[in-house]
């Protein structure tokens, strides 16, 4: 997978507690009812965010500067988690430092949000060294994309906490992926969310259309991310059980097809398409057939053949993944999609 690569391309998707498991999850309900979901605060200039690396370690400080000065240019103070600049091979420390780490930020009550500095891999190796008690006893929020979906995915399923798949703290942070992050984190905005509209010169537009694969409204709980990160901890205590009613989004990058087939053959075997009212995928950026032999299936063939026959409304082409122009997305949140035009609008708030 070359999703490690990619992110390097583009930007680079406390108290002391002693370094072990807490396995809380013996203690947390496995299954979250709407009842149960946990809205965090909304950010106001001033506050400090901090910024953790969970995943991967990045090698130049430049980075680093380029985050503080992003959120410094939203009014926020920054707070570096105590192992950020931390190396384990290509891990931004060990799996105890990292995971000690965004215990930490939950815990400490100066930080009212959290971020991680990036992606790449690793997130996965944390799941049983995470404090799901205390961070359901602090809910706050929490954002990040890519490899970070296994945490989003994990901290729902234990805590029922509202999470956002959002750029990290070294992404392109443009007015298109700030305007977002702004309307959902800080101003609590029940949005909708719709793919650019610009033609340019041209008579049609050409760029970000959206595809409806099934046509139709459909209502439900936003949940999803990284499809190799999600397939990867799938069948695991971290993985949430109970996707009825739920609406699905997916993005990937650097995957062949192929292997975007194995992985959505994945989530068929396991019973999540059949629970699901709703289907988004947005951008598998740089996935192409690979050595393929005498031919592959499209991208488009791929998702058709286990989407189509579901009847449940779906399209393709959302702002969300390894792009630029990259959508916040809250996890847990009531939503609904219109397949027909593309869009995602949030039935309640995000952050209060």
């Amino acid at each position: 997978m070359q999703r490690r690569k990619f992110i390097q391309n583009i930007g680079i998707g406390s108290l002391a507690f002693p370094l072990s498991s807490f396995n809380t999850s013996e203690i947390l309900e496995d299954r979250i009812s709407e009842d149960d979901i946990l809205i965090p605060s909304s950010l106001k200039e001033g506050d400090t965010i901090g910024i953790v690396s969970p995943a991967s370690a990045i090698f130049e400080t430049e980075p680093y500067e380029v985050a503080r000065d992003t959120f410094e240019a939203m009014g926020l103070k920054v707070k570096f988690g105590q192992f950020t600049s931390n190396r384990y091979g290509h891990l931004a420390g060990t799996d105890e430092e990292r995971a000690e780490e965004l215990n930490d930020m939950f815990r400490n009550q100066d930080v009212k949000a959290i971020i991680a500095l990036r992606g790449g891999s690793g997130s996965a190796r944390i799941l049983d060294k995470l404090d799901y008690e205390a961070i359901r006893n602090n809910p706050k929020i929490f954002a990040g994309y890519s490899d970070i979906t296994a945490l989003h995915l994990a901290i729902f399923k234990k805590t029922g906490l509202v999470t956002f798949h959002s750029p990290v703290a070294v992404s392109t942070w443009n007015s298109f992926s700030f305007d977002y992050f702004k309307k959902l984190l800080f101003d609590g905005e029940q949005i909708s969310y719709e793919n650019p509209q610009e033609k340019g010169d041209n008579l049609a537009i050409t760029k970000n259309r959206i595809r409806t694969i099934n046509p139709g409204k459909a209502s439900g709980q936003l949940l999803g991310g990284n499809l190799s990160v999600m397939t990867g901890i799938m069948g695991s205590n971290y993985f949430p059980e109970d996707w009825k009613g739920k609406i699905l989004y997916l993005e990937d990058v650097g995957e062949k097809i192929y292997a975007v087939d194995r992985m959505m053959s994945q989530l068929y075997l396991g019973g999540i398409f059949e629970q699901i009212s709703g289907f988004v995928f947005g951008k598998c950026t740089d996935c192409d057939p690979g050595g393929s032999g005498y031919g592959s299936l499209t991208l488009e063939e791929v998702i058709d053949h286990y989407i189509k026959p579901l009847g449940i409304p779906a399209y393709s082409g959302a702002m969300i993944g390894h792009i630029d122009d990259n959508a916040t997305i809250p996890n847990g949140i009531q939503a609904e999609i219109d397949a027909d035009k593309g869009t995602i609008k949030l039935l309640q708030a995000p952050t209060k």
